[in-house]
C-alpha cells in the first residue's frame, strides 16, 4: 500500500514549517486555481489546519511522521475542516448532544458539506485576506448574523409582523423576492399553526469586495406546528449576500440548504 498524502505533503511543507511558511505556500498554490477545482479544496483544508495550532497538535499526533525504515500504512485522507467562528449573536449554540458549545453534527459534517465553499468560508475567517476592508466585512459578517435570524422565523400568529422585521433587513431588490416567499407561508402557516424561531450557530466570510460581502452561516430552526408540539430542530447552512446601502449592512440575497449527516 502506498502511503496517503499528509497536509504537509499537499502544501509541500516540512513538518515544522512555520505558520508564515504555510500561509505562504498555500496562496502561491491557491493563485491559479477556481474555486470549484478538487485542489482548491484540498489546499484551503490543508491551511485551515496547519495554521491552527490545537488543530494542527491534533493532527500530528493522528497522523505522526514515517520514518524511512517504518512500514506504510495506507491511511484515511486527513480529517474535516474545524474551526468555524462561533455566533456572536447568542451566548450559547446549542448541542444535539447536551454539552454546549459548536454541536457535532457541524464539526462531524463539515466534510460532507459542499466542500469548496465551506473550505473557502473557513479559511477567510482563520487567515484573512490581504484585500478589502477587513473591519467592513466582520461588520456584514456580523449583520448576516443577525438578519437571518428575523429572516428565518416566523410565528402563525403574527405573521404580519415577522414579514415587516425580516424586510427592514433586505435590500428592495431581494425584498421583492422574500415576499414572494412569504405570500406562501401566509397561505400554509395559519393551517399548520407553524412557529419556527431560528437561531445561530457559527458563521464565516466566503468572500468580500468593495460594498459586498458573502456570508455562510450554519443555522438551527426548532420548528413546532399542530401536529408536533415538540420542537423539530432543522439544521440549515445559509450563504447570505450583503450589500452596503448608505452605511448599513443588508440582505441581497440568500441560499438555504439543510446540513446533512
Amino acid at each position: 500500500m502506498s502511503e496517503s498524502p499528509t497536509w504537509y505533503d499537499v502544501l509541500g511543507v516540512p513538518r515544522d514549517a512555520s505558520s508564515d511558511e504555510v500561509r505562504a505556500a498555500w496562496k502561491s498554490q491557491i493563485a491559479d486555481l477556481e474555486p470549484g477545482d478538487r485542489r482548491f479544496d484540498s489546499l484551503n483544508r490543508a491551511a485551515e489546519v496547519l495554521l491552527d495550532p490545537a488543530a494542527r497538535a491534533a493532527y500530528d499526533v493522528e497522523h505522526p511522521e514515517v520514518e524511512d525504515d517504518e512500514p506504510l500504512v495506507e491511511v484515511d485522507e486527513p480529517g474535516p475542516v474545524t474551526g468555524l467562528r462561533p455566533s456572536s449573536t447568542s451566548e450559547e449554540s446549542p448541542s444535539t448532544d447536551g454539552r454546549g458549545g459548536v454541536p457535532g453534527w457541524l464539526l462531524a459534517g463539515l466534510g460532507l458539506l459542499a466542500a469548496g465553499l465551506v473550505a473557502a468560508t473557513v479559511w477567510m475567517w482563520v487567515a484573512g485576506d490581504d484585500g478589502g476592508d477587513d473591519s467592513a466585512a466582520r461588520q456584514a459578517q456580523v449583520a448576516a448574523e443577525r438578519a437571518v435570524v428575523p429572516v428565518l422565523s416566523y410565528d402563525y400568529e403574527h405573521l404580519d409582523e415577522d414579514q415587516k422585521a425580516a424586510q427592514a433587513l433586505m435590500t428592495g431588490s431581494y425584498r421583492s423576492e422574500y415576499d414572494k416567499l412569504f405570500a406562501v407561508l401566509e397561505e400554509n402557516a395559519p393551517q399548520t399553526q407553524t412557529k419556527v424561531t431560528a437561531s445561530v450557530v457559527a458563521s464565516g466570510i466566503v468572500r468580500a469586495s468593495d460594498g459586498r460581502v458573502q456570508v455562510l452561516v450554519f443555522v438551527d430552526r426548532p420548528t413546532t406546528n399542530k401536529l408536533s408540539a415538540e420542537p423539530v430542530v432543522y439544521k440549515d447552512q445559509v450563504t447570505l449576500s450583503m450589500q452596503l446601502v448608505d452605511g448599513t449592512w443588508l440582505v441581497d440575497d440568500m441560499v438555504t440548504s439543510p446540513v446533512q449527516g
